[in-house]
């Protein structure tokens, strides 16, 4: 069985998927205070009412 789908899959060198683009401190920050609420309101805020 062959691949006949019409597109090379590794022509595209300009391509870059998100396991391998790098990350900022400021986008770690960001994403840790997104969990904390979060975890604020799933949980936190059902135990107060």
């Amino acid at each position: 069985m062959s691949d006949d789908h019409g597109h090379d899959d590794h022509g595209d060198e300009g391509r870059v998927t998100s396991p391998m683009q790098e990350f900022s401190m400021g986008q770690v920050t960001t994403g840790f205070v997104v969990l904390l609420v979060g975890l604020a309101v799933a949980y936190a805020l059902p135990a107060f009412v």
